[in-house]
């Protein structure tokens, strides 16, 4: 357990890890490339440890050591493993490898941790059997522990049934290059988190494969091909940044994140446009993006389809603005490492903040006139990452907030609470 103390307000400069979500793609690019391609600044985190680890069973020879990795392409010939892949809790690892694996030539077990075992993966399994895929859900329920009987994608057309998790559909494009006949793709219903898809698309094309889609995110032609190895660059992590501009927001101070790029990649920076639309001031240079607080913070109304992971960050944020926020289209958050709509109203409700949960939605009551000032509360992560940094956050200016289980941030921002002490120097 920790104990944040609160701060009358910051005024810091500061460096993030690289984006959790870019690292992920650039390995499975440059691990399906032909050649050695080299990573600089990404983001050495236990996702990512799982992703490269996993990688290695498959037959890539990968140094993730330093602020450069290496990894030496098969040029999509992938290795079977000699045991099952155990991915823990990492998601996107878990939706990304399913479909690496259905590349290879043999019998591929994926596991994960219990939690794992309750998050869906039924709609890609369904589109990889289009593609000519063997592949089921040991227990029956459409969730890891998985096996792939793998030989191959065939290609040509396939269905994903659902576009609730970008995490699929990115997924599927990353592979379908190395599809035996040119691979089309369909999506049905809405594409939530569409700047994960589009973010997925420029690392591909920036490893030399140019993905043809409509506007609406639902129709894809991927031509055969194979990546390029090259050099990459990853911007910093946006979603680490959230909470550092958060600090911002509820302290009246001013924070610059010097290494996410404007414009960037990432929908997370969505973020801060909603701070200053609360009332903050937001510059965008070469040298990073700074957000300055206000003693004034004003509720919004915001659908937040496109940057799920920011949700506990604004969440956090609301509760400390006049007013009421409501935050909506994020039933997704259900399906996180925990169910984080839920974990983040139960937590926020801890602190005395009037919180309405509905299935698709979040309603925050902020501070007013006569509210009660908001107490300290020992808040349970649930083992989520992104739970125990927004309360953090919280922690800055209501006193008495212990953070249980503060190691889960390993999964995203080994240093978060290292780096949060920057906040405090003078």
């Amino acid at each position: 357990m920790i104990e944040i103390q609160p701060l009358a307000t910051v005024n810091a400069t500061l460096k993030v890890p690289g984006s959790k979500s870019i690292t992920q793609r650039a390995l499975i690019a440059a691990a399906l490339a032909e050649g050695e391609s080299r990573i600089r600044g990404p983001l050495a985190s236990e996702d990512t440890r799982y992703t490269a680890a996993a990688l290695r069973a498959m037959g890539i020879n990968l140094n993730d050591t330093g602020d450069i990795w290496r990894i030496q392409g098969n040029g999509g010939r992938i290795q079977t493993p000699a045991a099952a892949i155990h991915l823990g809790n990492n998601g996107t690892a878990t939706r990304f490898l399913t479909s690496v694996a259905a590349l290879g030539n043999g019998e591929f077990r994926i596991t994960g941790d219990r939690r794992m075992e309750e998050r869906p993966i039924q709609p890609l399994m369904a589109a990889l059997r289009g593609w000519g895929a063997d592949i089921v859900s040991e227990k029956g329920t459409g969730c890891p522990p998985l096996t792939i009987t793998a030989h191959g994608l065939a290609g040509g057309k396939t269905m994903l049934p659902e576009g609730k998790s970008s995490q699929y559909l990115s997924s599927l494009l990353l592979v379908a290059p190395y599809a035996r006949k040119p691979a089309e793709l369909e999506v049905a219903g809405e594409v939530l988190s569409k700047p994960y898809v589009t973010m997925t698309m420029a690392v591909m094309a920036a490893f030399g494969i140019e993905v043809t889609a409509n506007r609406a995110l639902n129709r894809f032609s991927i031509p055969p091909g194979t990546y390029h190895a090259r050099e990459y660059q990853v911007e910093g992590d946006a979603s680490g940044a959230s909470y550092f501009w958060a600090a911002a927001a509820v302290t009246g101070g001013r924070v610059t994140v010097t290494n996410v790029p404007s414009p960037s990649l990432q929908g997370d920076t969505a973020l801060i446009d909603i701070l200053a639309r609360m009332g903050c001031t937001v510059e965008r240079t070469a040298t990073g993006i700074t957000v300055q607080g206000t003693t004034n913070l004003c509720g919004v109304e915001v659908d937040m389809g496109d940057c799920p992971d920011v949700v506990p960050t604004l969440a956090v944020v609301a509760a400390m603005a006049r007013g009421r926020t409501v935050i909506k289209n994020i039933a997704h958050l259900r399906i996180k490492e925990c169910d984080r709509l839920h974990v983040i109203a139960t937590e926020l409700t801890k602190l005395g903040v009037g919180v309405q949960e509905l299935p698709d939605t979040l309603i925050v009551q902020g501070m007013g006139l006569d509210t009660p000032p908001l107490h300290g509360a020992d808040i349970d992560t649930c083992n989520d990452h992104r739970i125990a940094m927004s309360f953090a956050v919280a922690g800055l200016t209501v006193p008495g907030v212990r953070i249980l289980n503060q190691g889960c941030v390993v999964k995203s921002f080994p240093d978060f609470w290292e780096r949060l002490q920057q906040l405090y120097k003078p």
